[in-house]
């Protein structure tokens, strides 16, 4: 059978992007990146920005938490490649903003917020980021009861306590605290981290085989739910951040069980993430591998490993295999993209950012 022009180039372009892998697989990764991935991470980019409103700061195509995730993405990627071209998505998202300091009804929403201008402040210094995430946390932090022993809400009517609030909270405070200049802040800060990590540690939403289900149940039980690929990525992050803030290891052992875990479950034949709803993940669900892979990344900077490069390279070259001709990327990291949406888009950016990284 003859194939055509199209077909063609799809299949030269795989095999080179395959050989690609196979060569980094096996690079130290102080090499310098390969000429490939760059090029292609500033044409994923622009893809991204093709649903950025200005008007609005944020993305058209997905929701108002998703584009804390897309913000986090564009600083990430400027940070690596120390381009400062996407300056004015910061100063529009920061200034635009469609809930008052950027709080609503839902403390993981927050959480994302506030971990998008922590990032924002790693950047740029500017106080009146890391002033932001500290008025979302103060905000986090009253979601905070006894029921089930402690934890917050996943919203405030507080009828569910679940993994992704409690591993943001966790994350923020952490990175607060190795982020303010106070000393009792620093001490305030730690201070909540380590109490969410204990009282998450020992809520039972952790299995035995460490991977982490959705949350808890109306006996304060764990519900057995989705194991999601982000509730398995936010606390890599947290913990990561904990063990800093705490001048202890014993966080990034805890984490390096959590990511094994996943990266063992959660992967098909090839090492390539899956989430259990694909292909039909809803408005949510695109956006959750990214954000494992992102933090795994931070995981890695910390503690490398080679299992963890291994995962990250894999994943990003897959991505770069599948990816339609406009440079878009679908919910399906090991199948041709059919649809996308800024946030399918922002997800697998954070796996090809991760990749960037490696080489820094």
């Amino acid at each position: 059978m003859l194939l055509g022009g199209k077909s063609m180039l799809r299949i030269y372009r795989c095999l080179a992007i395959a050989l690609f892998a196979g060569s980094l697989l096996h690079a130290s990764t102080t090499e310098p990146a390969p000429r490939d991935l760059p090029e292609q991470s500033h044409l994923m980019i622009g893809r991204l920005q093709q649903w950025y409103v200005s008007d609005t700061g944020q993305w058209n195509s997905t929701g108002w938490w998703n584009s804390a995730n897309a913000l986090t993405v564009v600083i990430d990627y400027s940070r690596i490649t120390r381009s400062d071209n996407l300056s004015n998505v910061l100063t529009e998202s920061f200034q635009q903003h469609l809930h008052p300091n950027f709080l609503n009804d839902y403390y993981d929403d927050e959480g994302w917020w506030a971990l998008a201008w922590i990032d924002a402040y790693d950047l740029t210094h500017n106080p009146q980021y890391l002033s932001m995430a500290a008025t979302i946390f103060d905000d986090m932090s009253k979601g905070w009861d006894n029921v089930c022993g402690g934890g917050i809400w996943w919203s405030k009517d507080r009828k569910y306590k679940n993994a992704i609030a409690n591993e943001l909270f966790l994350s923020v405070a952490a990175h607060l605290a190795n982020r303010t200049s106070s000393p009792e802040e620093k001490t305030r800060y730690s201070t909540w981290a380590e109490r969410e990590w204990a009282w998450f540690h020992n809520s039972s939403m952790i299995r035995p085989d460490s991977q982490i289900n959705d949350g808890l149940d109306e006996n304060c039980k764990n519900n057995n739910k989705t194991v999601w690929s982000y509730n398995q990525g936010v606390i890599l992050g947290g913990l990561t951040e904990l063990s800093t803030a705490v001048h202890s290891k014993k966080p990034l052992r805890d984490a390096d069980h959590i990511a094994n875990a996943a990266i063992k479950k959660l992967t098909d034949a090839s090492g390539i993430l899956h989430d259990v709803c694909e292909p039909n993940c809803g408005d949510d669900g695109p956006q959750f591998k990214g954000i494992f892979v992102r933090n795994l990344a931070l995981l890695n900077r910390r503690k490398p490993k080679r299992s963890y490069e291994h995962f990250i390279v894999a994943n990003a070259t897959s991505i770069l295999a599948h990816q339609d001709d406009t440079h878009a990327i679908g919910v399906n990291w090991a199948a041709p993209t059919t649809t996308a949406t800024a946030a399918t888009q922002t997800s697998g950016l954070d796996a090809i950012v991760a990749a960037l990284s490696l080489q820094q």
